[in-house]
């Protein structure tokens, strides 16, 4: 079947079979072997045989269409000799091919049993006349393909063709068919019939080849440079394990990589968590035990595995034994205690579909049991308990943790603090949130609303761990002085819980039940050694100490039981009563405490009430005239205190007439201080007491010593009401004053005051500054105009 290749004066018939070949383009003097399947391809190359062996080999558009029409098929292709065939068992044929010459297809007159077209051959084309530019290309052909034959594997045989031909046509058609071109590219040189644009194309090609197969090259030498440096490293690296197996150092390292494994399959950590710990793990397995890295590596790890990533405490939700707690630990803070307990409650209909716990925070002055409260709230669940002061922290990392980066990074504190309770679901106290700070280092209000949002704190995520990890079970427990420096978003995320200050009744309780006891323990004596009576308690309250809590009062009894201690440990006595009769060989005089309060009625000289972060105190407001003009406040006032003073001094001036003011107040200064000057002091509840000063003053009618008053003033004279009513009538009860002016708009606020106490006050409701007046001086005022002004009588009620 073998039949050797015509010369260019071969005839070629106007009709062929056409063979339609899927992914290669065929060029003239091309040989190529093929393989056809397809039986409308048989049938062709069988017919070929039959005649002059000649086939029109056209390249398909698409390679993936299995039947092809003519619309399939491009128009320009190659005249092919069969110059042999095989029949393979399948079926199947291998057929070797040359191109000899460009064809045009004009129509397909058939499809079955297999395509014949209706062809044009293309003219031969005979080699272009020489010149320079001809020349040119076909050297810089010539070039392009001894560079490219080292790196893009070509036959090495093409050099030594392409070296003998000087025809541009067939140098363009025999770079073309080795080059291993894309269909359309290929085709497009095929379908060039001028020999120097083939050329010119063919030249562009071989630039382009060049330029990838270069960076192929670079690429491919890099990977190999660092695969080298890579085994050597790995075969350093093997030579350094035998000399520690040797030393016996191996077996420690690899206990440890054991361990850390055993830990990150066993704690129960979650999805993302692992594949984490895993991945650094791999990690630390790979580096040298010596590097600096590795010890960072070690240290996230060690950190990862310790944390409680599925421990938790069973709730123990008798509510019984938690109001047994409670009161054990704790007297009064009723208000706590039964939102404790209805937590319980809550935790106990619902069972393990808890959901999302409350954030409480207690607000109230120092000294009234809001940390203890944390405390025994875990000893009542059956929950660890961790404690987190948040005053003075000013850095957000402190919250959140640095990341990994930095040198010596660790983990936030509330991070460590789960790390320290051991379990997911413990009680947290966070201490003195109102205390927190900003700087240029962050804020850290602003990181904790994470931490305490039930809808984030769920996946929060530490800049030390980056991995989520599930605060959602704690019981986060918040204390504060203040509310107003907690930010308003911070604020709201919390369920605010306020504690008012104890009544001496309640501080003499408290002492007998807890604090004796405790101190007595303090000091080593024991109950028989030692006996306080109940009268001495009530006298160390009301003459040595001042306070809303009882932190002074324990810090006095544990002074008087602490010289106790030495007289029995020097054998003066076996057993020691302390009574009022020998209160000052133990405590001193009592110190002047009121030092401040006058006891008679003063001109200018009137008695405010306060409420501090310690509870409520007694302020006196004095006014003095001196020659001048305007208003000035001293005393360290804040702005809204200030704002009080100069709205009650235009409220004097607008009246000065209707109460008796007979002096020209436009010539004279009017100063209004407030002693303590060291201490700030800002709101509006001195409002009322300012303008009562003021109005004395000026018509020269004192104040009553016994009355103390509080109350924001307008211009009109109307007065509002204020907050901490309850802190402010026991701060005057302890300073003996027993008439409290009160704004109307407050009298609710008598239902949080005992009434054992409330009894021993006459608390009086007032509207308007006329009846503050009515009721604070102790003359009547009497208008310029001679006739006194009807005014509404204020409503006491004692």
């Amino acid at each position: 079947m073998d039949q050797s290749t015509p010369d260019g004066g071969l005839e070629i018939p106007q009709t062929l079979p056409l063979l339609p070949i899927r992914d290669a383009v065929v060029f003239p003097s091309m040989i190529l072997p093929l393989f056809v399947g397809r039986d409308v391809s048989i049938q062709a190359i069988e017919a070929a045989l039959q005649g002059d062996r000649l086939v029109a080999l056209i390249t398909q558009r698409c390679p993936e269409v299995e039947e092809p029409q003519p619309e399939d098929l491009f128009e320009v292709g190659t005249v092919g000799m069969v110059m042999r065939m095989i029949r393979l068992p399948d079926g199947r044929l291998k057929v070797l091919v040359q191109g000899l010459s460009k064809l045009r297809v004009r129509h397909v007159l058939r499809t079955e049993p297999y395509i014949e077209a209706e062809v044009e051959e293309l003219a031969a084309e005979s080699g272009a006349e020489w010149s320079v530019e001809a020349e040119a290309l076909v050297r810089s052909v010539r070039e392009k393909v001894e560079e490219l034959l080292p790196l893009k594997q070509l036959p090495p045989e093409i050099l030594s063709v392409t070296s003998s031909v000087d025809d541009p046509s067939r140098l363009a058609d025999l770079v073309a068919s080795n080059l291993r071109l894309r269909i359309e590219e290929a085709q497009e040189v095929l379908e060039i019939l001028d020999p120097l644009d083939r050329l010119r194309k063919i030249d562009s090609l071989l630039r382009r080849e060049l330029a990838v197969s270069n960076m192929q090259a670079e690429i491919l030498t890099q990977a190999r440079e660092e695969m080298t440096r890579s085994q050597r490293e790995a075969f350093l690296r093997e030579q350094l394990r035998t000399i520690q197996a040797e030393l016996g150092e191996s077996e420690e390292r690899a206990g440890e990589i054991e361990e850390l494994r055993h830990k990150i399959e066993t704690v129960g950590m979650p999805d993302e968590a692992r594949k984490e710990a895993d991945r650094q793990l791999t990690r630390l397995e790979r580096m040298h035990p010596d590097s600096s890295e590795t010890q960072v590596v070690r240290t996230y790890l060690e950190w990862m595995v310790d944390l409680p990533w599925s421990a938790r405490s069973d709730d123990q939700l008798n509510l019984d034994h938690a109001r047994e707690v409670l009161e054990r630990d704790h007297a009064y803070l009723h208000k706590v205690k039964e939102r404790i307990l209805e937590f319980l409650a809550v935790r106990k209909l619902r069972g393990s579909d808890m959901g999302k716990g409350p954030i409480l925070c207690l607000v109230g002055p120092p000294g009234v049991g809001k940390s203890s409260l944390g405390r025994a709230l875990a000893g009542a669940m059956g929950r660890e308990f961790v404690s987190m002061s948040l005053g003075g922290v000013r850095d957000e990392a402190e919250i959140r943790g640095h990341r990994r980066t930095y040198v010596g990074a660790m983990p936030g504190r509330i991070i460590q603090a789960m790390r320290q309770a051991g379990t997911m679901n413990p009680v947290f106290m966070l201490d003195e949130i109102d205390k927190l700070g900003a700087d240029y280092r962050g804020d850290p209000a602003a990181a904790m609303l994470e931490v305490l949002d039930p809808a984030q704190n769920g996946h929060f995520r530490d800049h030390y761990l980056n991995v989520p990890f599930d605060l959602s079970q704690v019981l986060f427990f918040a204390t504060a002085n203040l509310t107003d420096p907690i930010p308003r978003a911070l604020f709201d995320r919390m369920e605010v819980i306020q504690l008012p200050g104890y009544t001496p009744e309640e501080k003499e309780v408290i002492a007998s039940r807890y604090l004796v006891a405790r101190q007595v323990k303090e000091c080593g004596l024991t109950d028989k050694g030692i006996k306080i009576s109940r009268a001495t308690l009530r006298e160390v309250i009301t003459r040595y100490t001042q306070e809303s809590g009882v932190r002074n009062l324990e810090r006095e009894i544990g002074r008087m039981l602490r010289k106790v201690a030495r007289r029995i440990a020097e054998g003066e006595a076996e057993s020691v009563s302390i009574t009022l009769r020998n209160l000052r060989s133990y405590l001193g005089p009592p110190p002047v405490l009121d030092e401040g309060i006058p006891r008679r009625n003063e001109v200018g000289l009137a008695r405010g009430l306060a409420w501090t972060a310690t509870g409520g105190e007694v302020l006196v407001i004095e006014a003095s005239m001196v020659r001048g003009r305007g208003l000035t406040l001293t005393g360290h006032l804040g702005d809204v205190m200030r704002e009080s003073g100069q709205a009650a001094m235009s409220y004097v001036r607008g009246r000065a007439e209707q109460l008796g003011i007979q002096q020209s107040i436009s010539r004279h200064e009017i100063h209004v201080h407030v002693p303590a000057g060291a201490t700030p002091k800002d709101g509006p509840s001195a409002g009322v007491t300012m303008a009562t000063a003021i109005t004395s003053l000026l018509t020269g009618i004192p104040v009553r010593s016994n009355v103390a008053m509080t109350g924001e003033v307008t211009l009109r004279g109307r007065v509002l009401p204020v907050g901490g009513v309850r802190e402010k009538a026991l701060a005057a009860l302890r300073r003996g004053i027993t008439r409290v002016i009160v704004p109307e708009a407050n009298r609710h606020d008598l239902d949080e005051i005992p009434p054992e106490l409330a009894r021993k006050i006459e608390f009086l409701f007032v509207r308007s500054m006329d009846e503050v007046l009515e009721v604070a001086l102790t003359e009547p005022l009497v208008p310029g105009s001679g006739r006194r002004p009807s005014r509404p009588r204020p409503h006491a009620s004692s």
